[in-house]
């Protein structure tokens, strides 16, 4: 666990001290101005680190102007560090305010008589080509720079030429010609024209450009028919194909050809390396001719190499779109059979080829035209598919090679997906699996582990045949501590979990224990017992923290895991609930509450201001709080037995117009009883709206949490709406809207027998609803316990987000005007507007969008007046507060919008900025952070002095009229 606790005491701020933005800047500064050139060139590479630490504006602009400043005055060596600098610093570039200084301190090197200045100089131009795409002494000195006699001149310029060319079209447009002169002319070296022509990739700006640069491209590749020149040619007529869109189809035909008639194996290769970029680009411009060519050249290529990059092309086209062009008939044509296409006789030729590589792109190729094309005379291939995985499957899990294991993760990827798609090939495919799991190495082992997961998943008919011989194989694994055995333990035991649906046996845990003890460190015991808790095995996972509360080196960690041992034996204490026996049920409720409270504790306490565990307190305090709105409901329902309605209260309410008195006797202990049954109704609904506000705020949780989020909330929905369909409602409670999709995909047991029991109880209480109305007390009672007891009994899965963090994503405002002071109000006349600059920028871990993306940031503006200072006279509301919202694009995860703001009313306003975010999928997220600023609205001077006169009882002169009407003007 020691570089688990070296992260979290990095997490935690421990270490050297941090410096504010203004300290930081001038810290580097100092070593700018020195006089040693060591000094100052490490001064300069720390600029990078500073623009990822205070990414606003206001302080890269300055860092920018120094760095130009020395750029200026130093040697070549800083300008090359200034210039690293520049390139790695690219998207902090737009955030320069000064650009006109920047570029005028950076472009007066052009001006000097060492062409490496020069050189170095131009290639800073280019690095700066996407804020000064205009400029046209920029323009002009590249040009010239074009025409020097000096190489690395001629070289820098060509870089520069390329990014201001896919920046700007007016550049484009102008270098074009003097481009295709320099490749044409006769005095132009063969290794510059294969410098300038990657150049014309970036002429896609409009369609004549495109074209001509076409042209350009299709004269060279004739004109000059070299290796290494028709290599960079038809990459090049690739990209700008790609880019331009038009002419991809005429692309494909053009790499085909040179595929198929080109006797050189590296343009071969080439032509590969651009079909497969155009397959994962565009795969629906493939015709069936296209697809069709491409197998014949795979069939008749004798060599290896290449056959395998062919095959890779058609396996990611066969997992697209253009699988189902390839298998259409032809109009008139007459239908043929699935094994006369070339397709499949070479996949199925390769299934069982001698070089892995070959073989994985077979069976990939033949698992997705079994998934996707649904055919009666595809289904024979469904077979050929299952045995060539199952022959890969004996050949890579005995190799330990990286080679192997990369074609191992195709064939189970592959294994999976077939399942999935077609169930009834699952058992054949599972007892391969299993045959080959004891005599596999230990890295294959890991990953067939992760497959049969996967699989039981999926189909948990499957997971009880294969207990058995994972708990033989868990006992035969080796004494020794290596790594490799430590991650097969936790595959294992995650397999295990998955196929023991129900509950552990105790030899099971036994087992599991003994090897724990014999063959483990902390680290795996703690990754075991995070799956115990994941798939519902609460027992287990309670034991296994318990064991490791001893063992940690941080009160953090102790607190962590004391409570993960406190919800687990919460959670335990839910299992043993009993249909119809409620006073039980109560009792085990209270034993839960008890825990989940000296959970809740310790998980406050271990929070950390730079980890706060926002999410797990969410979710557990909503757990506590649900838990206790089933003990109420419960207690409730008891009570109404006790105190049953009268045979007449159906016709009493009726007469009285009351309809709650219909549940119990028109009594005040019976009225009261009826209003607790309204409150438990709303409270369900209330802490639904709460589970939405906990989904929305997990902008970087995984699916399987998310849908977990969203399995409690429809609980609770689920329960109110039983409550208005029996009790309060009967008539106009609708089932339309709670009723399950049936053909949605589930992906865990959970969710599945969740799923399981909301439909379990929609039909109780619609059949009650159906057979006897109004619904009797007894009957409703009884069917309201049981809901609640059926959703207890479930055990509660604590999915992947609650333990680890995969997908890091925050948004940092900057606000201006902002005071000095944060409690400080800002100055503002009444008379006026108030202009609020907010910038802010996009923050990100280390896996960015792993989950999903950013595609704009809503930020919205609101403002209350706290405190009036003026009169007290009537205004207009609207003129009382402000609200607006914006959408906003991020651009390299940099915002900024401004907002006019009205402050009429003299007094204190409190101005409130939030932000959500909005995914690719147009879904708003409420991921925050909120910033307050306050306003202090001032009285113009010019009112102020009419108003002071008026309560004088003088007239204002004309002078002074006119002196202040000068003065507003």
């Amino acid at each position: 666990m020691a570089a688990s606790a070296k992260s979290f005491l990095a997490d935690a701020g421990y270490g050297e001290q941090e410096l504010d933005a203004n300290s930081a800047l001038m810290e580097l500064d100092k070593g700018l101005r020195s006089g040693k050139l060591g000094e100052q060139c490490e001064a300069v590479v720390r600029f990078p680190r500073l623009f990822q630490k205070y990414p606003f504006p206001i302080l890269i602009n300055s860092a920018f102007l120094k760095l130009a400043d020395v750029f200026r005055v130093g040697n070549n060596f800083l300008r090359l560090c200034v210039l690293k600098v520049t390139q790695q610093s690219e998207k902090h570039l737009e955030k320069i305010l000064n650009v006109d200084e920047f570029v005028k301190r950076v472009f007066s090197v052009i001006h000097s008589n060492d062409p490496v200045a020069r050189a170095i100089t131009l290639r800073m131009l280019g690095s700066m080509a996407s804020i000064i795409p205009e400029r046209k002494n920029a323009h002009h000195s590249i040009r010239q720079s074009l025409d020097s006699h000096d190489n690395v001149e001629v070289e820098a310029a060509i870089f520069a030429a390329a990014n201001f060319s896919a920046q700007s079209k007016d550049f484009a447009v102008g270098i074009c010609n003097k481009i295709s002169e320099m490749i044409q002319g006769l005095a132009t070296p063969v290794d510059l024209k294969l410098k300038l022509i990657p150049i014309l990739q970036h002429m896609h700006h409009d369609a004549s450009l495109a074209s001509s640069s076409r042209q350009l491209l299709q004269q060279l590749v004739t004109s000059y028919p070299s290796t290494k020149m028709v290599i960079v040619t038809l990459h090049t007529f690739t990209l700008l194909a790609a880019s331009s869109l038009v002419d991809i189809p005429k692309q494909i035909q053009l790499l085909l050809q040179y595929l198929k008639n080109d006797p050189r194996k590296a343009v071969k290769r080439l032509a590969i390396q651009d079909l497969k970029l155009l397959a994962n680009k565009t795969p629906h411009t493939w015709s069936r001719e296209n697809i069709q060519a491409l197998c014949e050249s795979a069939l008749n290529t004798p060599y290896d190499s290449l056959k395998m990059g062919m095959l890779s092309v058609l396996s990611t086209l066969s997992g697209t779109i253009a699988i189902k062009q390839y298998f259409s008939s032809a109009p008139g044509a007459a239908a043929t059979t699935a094994r006369s296409f070339d397709l499949v006789k070479l996949a199925q030729e390769c299934c069982y080829h001698n070089n892995r590589g070959i073989a994985a792109h077979g069976v990939r190729i033949l698992t997705n035209i079994s998934a996707s094309c649904q055919e009666k005379d595809l289904l024979p291939l469904e077979q050929d598919a299952v045995f060539g995985l199952e022959a890969l499957l004996v050949l890579c899990s005995q190799d330990d090679s990286p080679g192997a294991q990369a074609t191992l993760k195709i064939t189970l990827t592959c294994m999976v997906k077939l399942v999935k798609c077609r169930p009834h090939l699952s058992q054949s495919v599972v007892e391969s699996l299993l045959a080959q799991l004891h005599s596999a190495q230990d890295n294959a082992r890991i990953l067939m582990c992760h497959c049969l997961a996967a699989i039981a998943m999926q189909l948990p008919v499957l997971a009880d045949g294969m207990l058995g011989d994972l708990m033989d194989l868990y006992k035969l694994i080796g004494q020794s501590a290596t790594d490799k055995k430590q991650e097969l333990l936790v595959s294992l035991a995650t397999v295990i979990f998955v196929s023991s649906q129900k509950a552990l046996s105790t030899e099971i845990k036994t087992v599991i224990k003994q090897q724990l003890e014999n063959a483990s460190n902390g680290w795996t015991a703690y990754r075991i017992a995070r799956q115990a808790s994941r798939m519902g095995n609460h027992d287990m996972a309670r034991e296994l923290y318990q064991s490791l509360l001893t063992q940690v080196a941080s009160e953090h960690f102790y607190f962590w895991l004391n409570s993960l041992k406190e919800f687990s034996h919460a959670e335990q204490c839910l299992t043993g609930l009993q249909e119809d026996n409620y006073s039980s049920a109560l009792s085990c409720v209270a034993e839960a509450l008890k825990s989940y409270h000296k959970g809740i504790a310790s998980l406050t306490a271990a929070s950390t201001p730079l980890n706060p565990l926002s999410f797990q307190c969410g979710f557990v305090k909503l757990r506590i709080d649900l838990l206790q709105a089933f003990s109420q409901l419960i207690c409730t329902c008891n009570s109404l037995k006790t105190s049953p309605p009268p045979a007449i209260a159906t016709t009493i309410a009726m007469t009285s117009g009351n309809d709650l008195q219909r549940c119990g006797r028109i009594s005040n202990q019976a009225l009261t009883l009826s209003l607790q049954m309204k409150h438990s109704m709303e409270e369900f609904r209330n802490l639904a709206a709460r589970y939405g506000d906990l989904y929305q705020s997990s902008f970087d949780a995984d699916s399987a949490t998310l849908r977990n989020v969203e399995l409690q909330q429809q609980s609770c929905l689920l329960i109110s709406h039983a409550i208005e369909a029996l009790i309060l409602d009967p008539e106009s409670a609708s089932f339309q809207e709670y009723s399950s999709n049936g053909t949605a995909h589930v992906e865990s047991e959970y969710e599945r027998r969740m799923m399981s029991v909301f439909n379990h109880v929609l039909e109780e209480v619609e059949s009650l609803n159906r057979k006897y109305a109004p619904v009797s007390y007894l009957a409703s009672n009884t069917c309201l316990c049981n809901a609640v007891i059926a959703l207890l009994k479930v055990p509660l899965s604590f999915q992947r987000y609650f333990f680890q963090k995969l997908q890091s994503t925050s948004i940092k405002l900057a606000l201006s005007p902002s005071p000095r002071n944060p409690a400080e109000p800002i100055a503002v006349q009444n008379n006026q507007q108030l202009a609020l600059k907010v910038e802010g920028v996009v923050q990100h871990g280390s896996k960015p969008g792993l989950f999903r993306k950013i595609q704009s940031v809503c930020l919205n503006v609101s403002s209350v007046l706290q405190s009036k200072s003026g009169q007290d006279y009537k205004i207009p509301l609207d003129n009382m507060t402000n609200e607006m919202e914006q959408r906003v694009e991020p651009h390299n995860d940099y915002f900024s919008t401004q907002f006019l703001l009205n402050f009429v009313i003299l007094g204190t306003h409190n101005i409130t900025v939030e932000s959500s975010v909005i995914d690719s999928n147009g879904i708003v997220w409420k991921t925050g952070p909120k910033t307050t600023i306050f306003v202090k609205s001032l009285e113009d001077p010019y009112s102020q002095q009419v108003r002071l006169q008026q309560q004088q009882g003088q007239p204002p002169s004309q002078q002074q009229q006119q002196r202040s009407a000068y003065s507003r003007f």
